[in-house]
């Protein structure tokens, strides 16, 4: 359920925050709520000089050990590995603290005996620690314990963005599904483009409008309707000399055909 008005009639508090985890998610969310007014407290990564460097961006203190986490922050804010998130936690007891996790894949229950006030943050975005988002436009999933935490929780993100939006397990998990198809299955085919291009010393900026024109069918609704393509047209004499030109990539042609059958699909 998208939530675009979600508490404007409340004043939303600052609080004190810190982070488990020092990458490109931890980066992203603790750049964007410091922004948003709160103080981030510590940075605890593994590897200190992680930690140094995004604790300096945001005026925090890192840390490499977990008994030095200190437990008088409002809120903490796990942005690790989803097998991290089955390991660290038995290191935390923060009961009076709101905790959450990053992932889109693993259940909020993960927290259980971390915290009562447990929950999930989970962005469809691709973060790139040194790359600037407009987080105002960022999308953030959450989901809570309870109905009063998943309120405390859209609280917390509200002065962030107003695309939030409250999912369940099984939801939050399709939904990461089809990110990793929107996003890293559809980067990882446009590197192969690239490479292709590069090959023959073609300019792969060429095809940045026809990557634009279509992200853009996403404001004209159904897509497999607005299929375009030798494929969609059934142009067996441009789909046979096309997978010539893919003869000496087999990993490429078995995605070709894969794509096609999928795209000729009634």
């Amino acid at each position: 359920m998208k939530r675009t008005n979600t508490n404007a009639s409340r004043t939303v508090r600052p609080r004190t925050i810190s982070f488990v985890g020092s990458g490109n998610v931890a980066t992203h969310l603790a750049l964007a709520l410091q922004a948003a007014g709160n103080t981030i407290c510590q940075i605890f990564s593994r590897e200190y000089d992680h930690a140094a460097r995004l604790a300096a961006r945001v005026g925090a203190s890192p840390i490499d050990r977990a008994d030095l986490l200190r437990d008088d922050a409002e809120v903490y804010i796990l942005a690790v590995s989803d097998d991290a998130l089955y390991e660290l936690p038995l290191d935390l007891n923060l009961p009076q603290a709101l905790v959450l996790h990053t992932s889109g894949s693993t259940p909020a229950s993960v927290l259980n005996h971390v915290s009562r006030k447990h929950g999930v943050v989970w962005s469809p975005q691709t973060f790139v620690r040194d790359i600037a988002i407009d987080y105002s436009r960022m999308p953030l999933c959450i989901e809570g314990s309870t109905p009063q935490v998943a309120e405390e929780i859209e609280m917390l993100f509200a002065p962030v963005t107003q695309r939030l939006y409250r999912l369940d397990f099984e939801q939050r998990r399709h939904a990461h599904l089809a990110a990793v198809m929107v996003s890293n299955f559809v980067n990882a085919l446009n590197a192969q483009a690239q490479q292709l291009m590069q090959e023959e010393g073609l300019d792969f900026d060429m095809l940045r409008p026809l990557a634009e024109e279509t992200l853009r069918k996403w404001d004209f609704g159904d897509l497999r309707s607005q299929q375009t393509g030798p494929a969609a047209r059934h142009d067996s004499k441009t789909l046979a000399a096309q997978r010539k030109l893919l003869a000496d990539k087999p990993q490429l042609l078995q995605l070709y055909d894969l794509m096609t059958e999928i795209i000729q699909q009634p």
